[in-house]
């Protein structure tokens, strides 16, 4: 009977994906910082009502929720592993964010059509995600030990990210794109909101497609972070992939809130750095030394509100200093 939550959580998905294209953005527009963030604590909102409905759902123990590898996880114990994973993906994300607008900014991409864009990239990410957390669930049910090679791979990426490796984009490298242009041609303006488009009796592909090929597969990198440290905090799928997904659906509205922000979070990454060293710690300890997620989930908060607060008491310092040399 749970596969019934299931397809009501996918249909919930769904019917969010089409309210949002079909009814809300149906004309191509440039989406404002209020309206972005609005909608970003609407779905922020959304997410934590949604882990009200975990808390009942293992609390209860409706329809066989929470009985996984012989034993019971309370209502409290599933909601924090939610609202971790949830904060772990979350905050993974803002380093997606700004690669996207790197993406953006390369191609030229107008305001108006970054959203359709995004729409679809972020369609193509649930699929993926679902793909790789149904691959990493196997493989730790099947292989106990891969839990070291994820905390290993989340310890490369934080030192990669720490020395300004992850945040870089080569669209003359990426092999999508250079598999694209073997195939299609490609044309020089963007036509409306149109991946494809006749060219010549040809069908073409606009830069509008390549923009979403690169951020299709910065997806695929940044996911090879996050669903190895999601499953830090638990290895159930239903968990690891709600929180997920809810973390995802809210990328497209905090891409517009933060990306004209970039330079005032200028201490982000290195937060995003610790959270990952950290999250890689503890999987590697997780058999010796497990810490309990109601730990994680304190200490994986106050990194990211440190990076916060650090970069907002810089960027006050710098216009200060810039008002002082005006006067």
């Amino acid at each position: 009977m749970a596969i019934l939550v299931w397809i009501g959580f996918l249909m919930l998905v769904l019917g969010i994906l089409a309210l949002d294209l079909g009814v809300f953005h149906r004309r191509d527009r440039a989406i404002g910082f209020r309206e972005s963030m609005a909608w970003s604590v609407g779905y922020i909102a959304l997410a934590l009502l949604f882990n009200v409905l975990v808390f009942f759902l293992y609390d209860r123990h409706w329809l066989g929720f929470g009985q996984w590898h012989g034993a019971l996880t309370p209502g409290r114990e599933a909601a924090v592993q939610f609202l971790t994973g949830y904060i772990i993906e979350k905050s993974l994300s803002l380093d997606n964010i700004f690669v996207i607008a790197l993406i953006f900014a390369y191609f030229g991409v107008p305001l108006k059509f970054q959203h359709r864009v995004l729409f679809w990239g972020i369609l193509g990410a649930l699929v993926l995600r679902g793909v790789m957390i149904g691959l990493g669930a196997a493989l730790i049910a099947r292989f106990e030990w891969i839990i070291y090679v994820f905390g290993a791979i989340l310890l490369v990426t934080a030192l990669r990210m720490a020395r300004h490796e992850h945040g870089e984009i080569h669209p003359e490298r990426n092999p999508l794109l250079r598999a694209a242009r073997r195939v299609f041609p490609v044309t020089n303006d963007f036509h409306g909101h149109s991946f494809f488009v006749k060219m010549n009796g040809r069908r073409a592909v606009t830069p509008l497609f390549m923009a979403l090929l690169l951020v299709e597969s910065a997806d695929v990198v940044f996911a090879v972070d996050s669903i190895p440290a999601i499953f830090a905090v638990t290895r159930d799928p239903f968990i690891v992939f709600t929180s997920n997904v809810f973390a995802i659906l809210g990328l497209r509205t905090l891409y517009f809130v933060l990306a004209s922000l970039n330079a005032r979070f200028r201490y982000l990454r290195q937060s995003l750095v610790a959270l990952l060293a950290y999250v890689g710690v503890k999987m590697l300890l997780s058999h010796e030394l497990p810490i309990p997620n109601h730990v994680s989930l304190i200490v994986i908060a106050g990194l990211m509100t440190t990076g916060i607060v650090a970069s907002q008491i810089a960027a006050s310092r710098e216009r200060r200093r810039a008002a002082n040399r005006e006067g």
